[in-house]
This record gives C-alpha cells, structure tokens and sequence, in this order.
C-alpha cells in the first residue's frame, strides 16, 4: 500500500471517527452506502471498505451480511485504572517487572532490566525482517519445530564452543524465551514442596516462577565473587535442595562476576549433595572478557546452561534457549510440545539467526560494552553525587546494586518515584529474606537523561520527609 493510499483511507476513518463522537451516527444506525460514502469523500469504493473493515475490527462498528455497516452499541470508555499500572499494588517480585512493562512514554526506567529501544542493534534487525520476505511459507504460517530450528542450535553451538562448552545440536533446545526455559525445567525436575536454593539477592523473577511451583525457596547470601560458601554448604545439609538457580557472568542484580575458586568449590558441594544447577548466563554477550561457566567447567552433567536474546538483540522477539544432557533435552522437548506445541515461533527463530548470521552483530557487541562502560561510570558519579553508592565495580553490563544513603528505604523510595514517573526497584523484590531495604538495583543504560536525577533526588527528599512524618495514633 502506497502512503498516498494510506492516507486517503486514514482521512475515512477520521471522517467517521468525527461523526460518531459528534453524535453525528449513533449506536445501531446505518453507515452511508460504500459507493454513497466514496462519492462524499471524493475516494475509490475500495478506499471506503479498507476504512470500514479498520474500523470494525476496532470494534466501532459491525458489518451485517447483505445490510451494510452499522454502528455498534455502546462501549463504557476504558477506565483510568485500566490503562495504568495498578501502583498501589504490594511491592513483591512482581511490581518492577508490571511497572516497567505497562509504563507510559512519560515514563523513566532507570530500574527495568533491558537496554532502550535506541542502543538496539535496529539497522540489522530490520535487514532480518526484510529478509523474511524471502523465506518460506512455512515460517509465516506453521508451528515451531518441537527443538527449534537446526540452524540457529548448530549457531549456538559455536557460540557455546567458543565458552569452552561442548554441546552437540541434539543438546540445545530453542524455547519462546529464557523465563520459559526455567519454567520447563521447573516442570521437568520439581514437585511442590521440594526446596530450591537461590543467591539473595538474585534476579526477581527466579522468585515468582518458583513459587508458581509451589516449592520452598532458601536464599544464600551473594558475595563479590559468589554465593558465601560457607552458608552454602550449610543449606545443602539441612534443606538437601533438588536446584541451585543463579547467573555466574554479571550477576543480577549486584553485577558480581563469579570467581574461578568459588565455581570449582560450588560443583563439588553440588556433586555430593545430588544437587541440579540452573546457569542463567543471559548477560554473557556484555562481558568485556568471558569469565568461569559451570556449564564448561562441568561439562553439563549436572548444570543447565540457558540463556537468550533479549538482553542484546531484542526482547521483542522472544527466543531463549537450553542446553543440557541429552536424555534431559528429550524430556523437555515433550514438556515444550505439551505445553506450547511446538518451539520457538519460526519467525523469531528466522529474525535470529539472520541477525546473529550478519556481521553486524559482533560489531554491535563491541560497542555495546563501551557504551556501557561509559554509562556506568556517568551514573556512578551522578548517583554519587545523591549519597548513593555502588556495593562493587562491575566489571560489565548494565546494573548497578547500590546502597542508599543512612535511613531511607527503598520501597518508600519506589512509591516515591512513581510519582515523579520513575520507575525504580527496590532492594527487598531482590531478597528472599528481605534484608535489602537499604539497597536499590539501577541501570545505567536507562540513566543517560538528566531529567532521571533531577526526579531521583525529589523522589529521595518526598521518601525522607514521609519517613520524618509522626504516624497517626
């Protein structure tokens, strides 16, 4: 359709638009005649039906067979409530993940978990959706393959070869994202009631996939260079957990890179207690230089490596994947085919490996890490600037778990900030055992607009003074 097109029948569509919010038609009566209506406009009849067929697929009028068009009944306007993110809602794993996902453009998310739109490797993605024009009919209209695309597993192949983790194809199944990898695995390997180990703080949404399984979670405290030991050891003796779920690249949220001592120390504690390891190495691509993997160091015996794109390429087009023992990937195929029938959608597998495949993308990864490196020494002078202070240096990617200056709390925080629209998280959706009050996740990628500080600082004054305020007997 040409633009010229377009408008013609767009300047329909308004047209109509007017008449029914002048009350000009009113519910249940009759539309001009298409031919009738194409004269009045000066357009084609066919102009007229594009612009009809628009407006009854909003739902704002109805086609009778053999009648014509009509308007529809009455629709109560959507309410306010509806529209936004319910902000009243208790502070828990979920609340960053709704109030960044359902926030307004007049928003700014210095605590959501992805890049903006613009640091995007946009250009290639495009030239993979113009390529789509060349692909098959069957990417366009049929079910994923039950492991996802031969293509893009023997792509990640390599790409797991260069880590040091030797996998074969039959070893990697594709899933519609890396949230449900761990679903499958959660359905694969528990049973409610069964105890799972995770860092506190560690990533939220480890939190409320686990307890949608109905299991027991044991948080371990997070160090600079991984879970403690010695509390680890412990959990393991008392509560003999069936999964350990962490990232070892760029932790989430403190940025800490596991060591290569505590990596070794943690496969042998493993290794005697039975236990599973669910490696969340989504943040690879960021590192400035790969550190440990247990998945290499294992060799994928007893550790699930899992990953996906959205961190680096898009996370609108959802594609995640799993890599582990053979006989575990077989189990999970049927889980994925009974519980989505079938991979990844072919078209975002397709967009995928087409971007991966460009040269570009290599290029992309290399400035990506120095805008980001750059980014986060900005945010880290500006947030010093506020009396806010990193818990460590990382050593890539793009969070920042910083601790908040004496007294104010960060749920407080949070609730402050929304309405100076920022969207924040707070230390406490990060913890298990709910002892990150002081602490606050940001990320420098989404910092780079003065106006966040200009916000975070009348949010920090509006926290303080409610603190200050005498509760009411």
């Amino acid at each position: 359709m040409t633009d010229e097109a377009g408008g013609r029948i767009g300047a329909v569509v308004t047209a109509i638009r007017r008449k029914l919010a002048g009350g000009a038609l009113m519910p249940g009566e009759k539309l001009p005649s298409i031919r009738g209506f194409a004269a009045t406009m000066g357009v084609s009849p066919s102009t007229v039906v594009e612009a009809y067929d628009r407006l009854a697929a909003e739902g704002l009028i109805r086609a009778r067979p053999g009648s014509g068009f009509y308007v529809a009944g009455a629709v109560s306007p959507l309410a306010l409530a509806e529209a936004e993110p319910r902000r009243e809602r208790a502070i828990d794993p979920l609340w960053v993940s709704r109030q960044s996902l359902d926030a307004g453009p007049e928003m700014l998310k210095p605590g959501c978990g992805w890049l903006p739109a613009e640091w995007m490797p946009n250009a290639a993605l495009r030239r993979a959706v113009r390529g789509l024009a060349q692909a098959g009919d069957t990417v366009l209209t049929d079910y994923g393959a039950a492991r996802g695309p031969l293509s893009l597993r023997r792509h990640l192949v390599r790409r797991l070869a260069g880590e040091g983790i030797e996998a074969g194809a039959d070893q990697l199944l594709l899933t519609a994202s890396g949230t449900q990898a761990i679903d499958l695995i959660g359905r694969f390997l528990l049973r409610p009631g069964d105890t799972v180990v995770v860092d506190d703080p560690c990533y939220f949404n480890f939190q409320a996939l686990l307890r949608v399984h109905a299991v027991r979670i044991v948080g371990v405290p997070y160090t600079p260079t991984g879970p403690d030991l010695t509390a680890f050891a412990a959990a393991l003796a008392e509560h003999r957990p069936r999964l350990y779920v962490t990232n070892s690249a760029l932790h989430n949220p403190t940025g800490a890179t596991l060591a290569p001592q505590t990596a070794h120390r943690l496969l042998t504690l493993a290794a005697g207690h039975d236990l599973t390891i669910v490696e969340d190495d989504i943040f690879a691509d960021l590192e400035p230089e790969p550190s440990p993997r247990l998945a290499a160091l294992d060799g994928l015996a007893r550790v699930i490596r899992i990953g996906s794109f959205s961190k680096t390429l898009s996370a609108s087009i959802r594609c995640g994947y799993v890599a582990a023992r053979p006989d575990w990937i077989e189990a999970l195929v049927d889980l994925q085919v009974a519980t989505s029938f079938g991979g990844p959608s072919p078209v975002a597998a397709e967009l995928i490996a087409g971007t991966l495949a460009d040269g570009s993308y290599r290029k992309h990864l290399e400035s990506l890490r120095r805008r980001l490196s750059r980014a986060r020494l900005e945010a880290t002078a500006r947030l010093g600037s506020l009396g806010i202070a990193p818990w460590i240096v990382p050593r890539g990617g793009f969070t920042l778990w910083c601790r908040l200056p004496e007294g104010l709390d960060a749920a407080a925080l949070a609730r402050a900030g929304l309405q100076e629209g920022l969207v924040l998280a707070p230390g406490n959706v990060f913890s298990h055992s709910q002892t990150a009050g002081g602490f606050m996740r940001f990320n420098a990628a989404q910092m780079t607009d003065p106006g966040v500080y200009e916000r975070l600082a009348r949010a920090m004054a509006c926290a303080r003074i409610g603190a200050d305020r005498p509760s009411t007997p």
